[in-house]
């Protein structure tokens, strides 16, 4: 029986996924990874804490949360 992902749950739990990171991440490992799901949600975890927690957005979410990024929504908390 396949686990249905949701919120919260133990990133390790998520098994058969690719995990990434932006090429702009440090070599700290200070930076979140994203996972594409089968139903095609996106997952994100820590990189520090890869067994952790993920959250689990819709494929909708991500779009408009990456469309702020790109639109500049969030440079005010660069500050």
């Amino acid at each position: 029986m396949a686990i249905e992902a949701h919120n919260g749950m133990s990133a390790a739990e998520l098994v058969g996924v690719t995990w990434r990171k932006s090429a702009r991440s440090g070599a700290n490992g200070n930076c979140v990874e994203v996972a594409e799901l089968a139903d095609g949600a996106v997952a994100v975890r820590n990189s520090r804490f890869p067994d952790g927690p993920a959250l689990v957005y819709t494929r909708a979410e991500i779009a408009a949360f990456v469309a702020g990024a790109r639109d500049g929504e969030f440079d005010d908390l660069l500050h």
